[in-house]
């Protein structure tokens, strides 16, 4: 174990591209939302180190490419993660029905025990927005894991 840090937890980011990911994890890592965003091209990570309990937790948080070219590379990168968090835009249906690929991927890569996050990105955008809150519920129960509805644009507190 380092001094650095308590715990170390590998978290992968994956979902359809241009669902946000990259921006989600800009967000979480450094605080910092940007409008455009240029496609993730293979793998990309950063650190996030926090306090609870008076541990040190460290985050190596994976953002990896959502195009299905990168899929035979990113599937690696399931091996040793504690966490995965699955990605799709509200504004886009097919990326919310792309979900069940992505978990079929996580049943074959990861381990049996690694803890997965449901994230419906772009809340903001009410106006676009074609998935409902019933529907994640409904796909989150049925697969049991958490779920999560971010709003990126609001300021930091």
């Amino acid at each position: 174990m380092s001094n650095e840090y308590d715990y170390l937890f590998k978290l992968l980011l994956i979902g359809d591209s241009s669902v946000g990911k990259s921006c989600l994890l800009l967000r979480f890592a450094d605080d910092s939302y940007v409008d455009s965003y240029i496609s993730t091209i293979g793998v990309d990570f950063k650190i996030r180190t926090a306090e609870l309990d008076e541990k040190t937790i460290k985050l190596q948080i994976w953002d990896t490419a959502g195009q299905e070219r990168f899929r035979t590379i990113t599937s690696s990168y399931y091996r040793g993660a504690h966490g995965i968090i699955i990605v799709y835009d509200v504004t886009e249906r097919e990326s919310y029905e792309n979900v069940k690929q992505w978990l079929n991927e996580i049943d074959r890569y990861a381990s049996e025990s690694v803890c997965k996050l449901l994230v419906g990105n772009k809340c903001d955008m009410v106006d676009n927005k074609v998935v409902t809150t019933e529907e994640a519920r409904h796909l989150q129960m049925s697969w049991g894991f958490l779920s999560l509805r971010p709003v990126q644009k609001i300021p930091s507190m």
